[in-house]
Formats: C-alpha cells, structure tokens, sequence
C-alpha cells in the first residue's frame, strides 16, 4: 500500500520530535516538530540519502561544519556520509520539517514524542 495525505498539513500538525509515516521498500517519510531551540543533533547516515523541506518557522542547518539558514519552503538534502545537524534557531516558535531518508532508517511506525526518546531508540538501536 503507498501513502496520500497532505504533507503541509501533517507536517504543521505533529507536535513529536520524530514521527514515521510511511516507510516503503526503498524510502521512508517522517515528519518532526523541534521545539524552539532544540536541535536534531550532529549525525552521519552512511548509507542513507535525506530530503528535508521545512513547513513552519525558521533554522538552520548544518553540513560538514557549513551553517545555512533555513525557512518555510525551503528544501535541503543530505548525501549519505555527511556530518549534519537541524536546529530551530527560533525563541517562540516550533520548527516543523518532514524528511524523506532513502533507504529507510527508523523501524516502521516510529513514534519518539520528545528528543530524549528519540536518542534512548538510538543508543539502544546501534548498541
């Protein structure tokens, strides 16, 4: 089965850190809600491609050690292999961004409802 939804919709709504909505064969679909300030912190996928498109509020991003700002509507993605970082530069508002990892990188249905969850999955994932 695929998936149809509006992304824009989904994507403002979801007040999780991280949330899996789709995970096919050979892509996967979560949307994310970073609280002002909060970051996804600095991580390498090194067989995994990433798209990110940023719905609501503003950030910044940062690859290899380059920062770039980022707000709603604008798209970056992150070649498998590079060191990268997503942080919500804003005082006020949620950061709301869905990406898009090929191949797949969180088990299906993922829920992490805070940050914190989100690194014990991960430590408790790769260890």
């Amino acid at each position: 089965m695929g998936y149809i939804d509006n992304i824009e919709d989904r994507t403002k709504e979801n007040t999780n850190f991280r949330k899996v909505l789709y995970t096919g064969t050979y892509m996967q679909l979560v949307v994310m809600s970073l609280k002002p300030g909060e970051y996804i912190g600095v991580e390498v996928h090194d067989t995994v491609d990433q798209f990110f498109r940023v719905e609501k509020g503003e950030g910044k991003v940062v690859m290899n050690g380059e920062e770039t700002v980022v707000k709603e509507e604008m798209v970056f993605i992150v070649p498998a292999g590079v060191e990268h970082n997503v942080i919500n530069t804003s005082e006020t508002e949620d950061l709301k961004i869905y990406t898009i990892y090929a191949p797949p990188n969180h088990p299906i249905e993922t829920i992490h409802v805070t940050k914190d969850d989100a690194m014990a999955a991960e430590e408790e994932h790769h260890h």
